[in-house]
């Protein structure tokens, strides 16, 4: 039952601040953090869900034990678990990414995109640039820099390569639907295609869903800040009980175990960046001695909150990777990457049905090996970025909040894509092998040696991984945090440190367990529980702002 809402004290919820305005608030006896448990030890406080807060900790640490323990049992577990989801659920994963593309498209042309996250009256708590400079850091920001010139060589490899069939008659190229065999501009057009497939619309809008139904039924229903309020369209009064703990527990090991992928990636990539500009060693130990100092970095700017913190390392992020940018784009093949924006579109448009097809699909290594393991990594990103997006964007209306997270980073991932795709495809397309043979985490900063002031875009390129691993880090504590103290967005630092500092410890355990594959592995087995949540989210979200006040909230 739902009930309107003025602002009155009564209203106020611990944890959470009431709408500003109109708005309708589930009547619910449930008092967020009821079920906490708060002390105070040597000067430390706590103030935690008992239930979920213990029973992820005590999973998290044995799962620690066990890879550093086992770590061929460990890794074989994992990479058994990816390929029987890759061989059986590749459909369900490219059906449910389509379904909220379209959900999020349909609510900003419906009258529904007029309504305000926070109540009618709510104002926004960051400026434009800011909130829009911790959304894109927090989104996808490692994976940009880390893939931005391999995938498109690759996929520009593998179509000029084209089809390939096995004795059993079964394909082993790794080509984009049919490939491009022979042709070259073919062969760039499908490969920026499949490129911008893969950090375009679709993982935004998974984002989106859960950042949006997170945020209607928080700020604007009054329920706590966790997973488990999506559910209560469906479950009702039982998300406060065992159902809804599972929901939450669930919530965070998809956090940790995607955040251990990025943050491994990046740790990787920066490990061997330092290795290739000043000879420092790439190996387990300075990987370990990477993430420690990076997780050490991160706690500083937990301490210092999301205002002094997050905001500012966001920002400083956004100005290192748009001067990059820029670079790439004035000093590469400037022309060729201007008009290759807008032709890059085209094609994406162009061959978006057919890659976004779940079914009958005869490329299985670019769909399975692609494909399923983007999507399942932004799924399982999907509780961190959503929330975390949620928690900063009170007081933006439905339509400015879709537009915003779901279209405008598209655009800026496709401009990032086709600069530094282009400029390395280009060198290649010249007789410059060297980015294309060279090991994946190495492919940037081969590229930029071909380009003027080598050494000075290589160490921001460096610098770019280390500061997106700090926000990445401290905003995914602070998400994990608010979930495993029921809701409360005000829970004390001591806690997010805790979490800053198991996220660290997962992605060594895994890194020196088996590598990429086991990070790959990790993030595609957490992704698939999620996947199911996001379809509820999508029913959530239109229960919860058909019941919203419409006339009362301006139009963005």
């Amino acid at each position: 039952m739902d009930k309107q809402s003025d602002n009155s004290p009564e209203s106020e919820s611990l944890g959470v601040p009431a709408p500003d305005g109109a708005a309708n608030l589930i009547d619910t006896d449930y008092q967020i953090g009821q079920d906490n448990y708060r002390a105070k030890h040597m000067g430390i406080t706590i103030d935690i869900h008992g239930a979920v807060f213990i029973f992820s900790a005590i999973v998290v640490m044995i799962f620690v034990f066990m890879s550093l323990a086992l770590p061929e049992q460990s890794t074989s577990l994992f990479e058994a678990g990816k390929n029987w989801i890759n061989t059986h659920l590749t459909w369900f994963f490219l059906f449910s990414a389509n379904i909220f593309v379209l959900v999020c498209l349909g609510l900003i042309l419906s009258p529904l995109g007029r309504i305000r996250i926070g109540g009618a009256e709510a104002k926004p708590d960051f400026s434009r640039l800011s909130w829009f400079s911790m959304l894109f850091a927090a989104g996808m920001g490692i994976g940009l820099v880390f893939y931005g010139v391999s995938e498109p060589l690759s996929h520009y490899g593998t179509s000029y390569a084209g089809v390939t069939v096995g004795a059993d008659g079964a394909r082993t190229d790794w080509a984009p639907l049919g490939g491009a065999a022979g042709d070259e501009q073919a062969s760039l057009d499908l490969g920026m295609a499949a490129t911008i497939f893969h950090w375009g619309l679709h993982p935004w809008a998974i984002y989106a869903i859960v950042a949006l139904s997170l945020s209607i039924f928080s700020f604007n229903k009054g329920l706590p800040l966790t997973v488990r309020s999506i559910f209560y369209p469906i479950l009702g009064e039982r998300i406060w009980g065992w159902p809804g703990h599972i929901i939450d527990i669930l919530a965070v090991f998809a956090t940790l175990f995607g955040l251990a992928t990025s943050l491994g990636i990046g740790a990787q990539q920066a490990a061997s960046g330092l290795h290739h500009l000043f000879g420092i060693g790439d190996g387990d130990t300075t990987l370990v001695l990477l993430i420690a100092g990076i997780s050490a970095i991160a706690i500083v700017s937990i301490v210092a909150g999301v205002e002094k913190g997050v905001k500012r390392l966001s920002e400083i992020n956004m100005l290192l990777a748009f001067a990059l940018l820029m670079f790439v784009v004035i000093v590469g093949p400037t022309w060729v990457i201007m008009s290759g924006f807008f032709s890059n579109l085209g094609s994406y448009l162009t061959e978006l049905p057919a890659l976004s097809n779940p079914f009958g699909r005869e490329d299985a290594n670019f769909s399975q090996g692609w494909t399923t393991f983007y999507w399942a990594w932004w799924i399982s990103w999907s509780p961190f970025v959503g929330m975390f997006i949620a928690r900063v964007s009170r007081g933006r209306s439905v339509r400015e909040f879709l537009i915003s997270v779901l279209l405008i980073p598209s655009v800026v991932s496709v401009f990032w894509m086709t600069a530094f795709g282009t400029t390395a495809i280009k060198q290649l397309q010249s007789g410059f092998e060297g980015a294309a043979t060279a090991d994946l985490s190495l492919k940037l900063f081969v590229m930029l040696e071909q380009l003027p002031m080598a050494e000075i875009t290589s160490f921001i390129g460096i610098i770019l991984v280390i500061v997106f691993f700090v926000t990445s880090s401290d905003s995914g504590s602070l998400v994990i945090d608010t979930i495993t103290a029921g809701g409360k967005i005000d829970a004390p630092k001591p806690q997010r440190i805790f979490w800053g500092v198991t996220e660290g410890a997962i992605a060594i355990a895994l890194l020196l367990g088996g590598g990429l594959g086991a990070l790959q592995a990790a993030a595609v087995s957490a992704g698939l529980p999620f996947t199911i949540v996001l379809l509820v989210g999508c029913y959530a979200i239109i229960r919860g702002l058909m019941s919203e006040p419409r006339s009362a909230a301006p139009a963005s």
